[in-house]
């Protein structure tokens, strides 16, 4: 069964849950968007959505040097206690997460980040590009909403697909570790530097 975007989308708002989690319900249950809610729920994966208002003011500050010593990646990965911070779980998604950095090159943590204006040029841009190729009015923003997204996906850390699963997002990653941890997690900023840059 195909599953429209439109209704993740839904489920998403619904719940809180991560794309790729809400895709998964939906598959699960055939589309029922109860029966989906429901789903995530019995996974925990709304545990975590919920615990998302909590504040978050522990946490790490994680290096990682990347192997001939010309790239690193320093990243700030805020949690609710101390105790979360020094688990192995926590240490591994931040490894996880500065590798990510170093690999997909990010610029920003999450698409509120970005500047409004870039988001409009860019809008233009692909608006531009669907009416040249002929593209019904209807039809364009559907298309610059889909590319607009993918341009998120590539620039804004939470969105990118995350290197060691393309399946999930590294929102979805973290969603996952704070159903597993309990705490409410984010990535608070992060710098990447690349020698000679």
């Amino acid at each position: 069964m195909e599953i429209s975007a439109s209704a993740v989308k839904e489920l998403r708002e619904k719940t809180g849950a991560g794309m790729m989690d809400c895709k998964k319900a939906l598959k699960e249950t055939g589309g029922d968007m109860d029966k989906a809610a429901d789903y995530l729920r019995e996974q925990g994966i709304l545990k975590a959505a919920k615990k998302a208002d909590r504040a978050a003011n522990e946490g790490i500050i994680y290096s990682y040097i990347h192997p001939g010593d010309k790239l690193g990646v320093l990243v700030e990965i805020n949690c609710e206690t101390d105790f979360v911070a020094r688990t192995d779980d926590f240490r591994t998604m931040a490894k996880d997460i500065a590798m990510q950095i170093a690999a997909a090159n990010p610029l920003y943590v999450i698409r509120e980040e970005v500047d409004p204006e870039l988001v409009e040029k860019e809008k233009s841009i692909y608006k531009a590009q669907a009416e040249k190729e002929g593209k019904p009015d209807n039809v364009v923003e559907k298309i610059v909403a889909g590319r607009l997204d993918k341009y998120f996906q590539e620039i804004c850390l939470m969105e990118q697909p995350f290197v060691k699963d393309p399946n999930k997002t590294v929102n979805d990653l973290v969603t996952d570790k704070i159903a597993i941890l309990g705490e409410n997690m984010n990535i608070k900023r992060f710098a990447r530097f690349r020698l000679g840059e």
